[in-house]
């Protein structure tokens, strides 16, 4: 039965993790708009063999922030431009599907790991 709880156990904590990403990937898309907001990404922590997956550090992108022309913005310089977000829609909902297709996958995992449990415990009881 082990074998079962650890992988129930990897299954929970990968789903853990893509739900944290996620909310990441949804904090990027909702600060699209905010002037000055650097993209938050995070890469998976190397599997450490203790039946784990985690998110690893936060990290804000340095890339350059795109630099607007407003000059009725209430941050623009004297040159008129003002440091807009660096958040790329297009990445952001390509990391979100890819985000949400490993969470169902890790779900499935999860629920078939668990259909194999009870039936097992079921051909025992006989």
């Amino acid at each position: 039965m082990s074998d079962f709880s650890s992988a129930l156990g990897v299954s929970a904590s990968a789903l853990q993790m893509q739900a944290r990403r996620i909310r990441m990937i949804s904090e990027n898309i909702a600060n699209t708009d905010t002037p000055g907001y650097r993209r938050k990404t995070a890469a998976v922590a190397p599997f450490d063999g203790a039946g784990t997956v985690a998110l690893g550090r936060v990290r804000l992108d340095q890339s350059p922030l795109e630099r607007v022309y407003d000059p009725g913005h209430p941050l623009a310089d004297v040159t008129g431009h003002f440091e807009a977000s660096n958040v790329d829609l297009m990445i952001e909902v390509a990391d979100a599907r890819e985000a949400q297709r490993s969470y169902e996958a890790n779900l499935k995992m999860f629920d078939q790991t668990r259909q194999m449990s009870s039936e097992l415990l079921g051909l025992l009881r006989r």
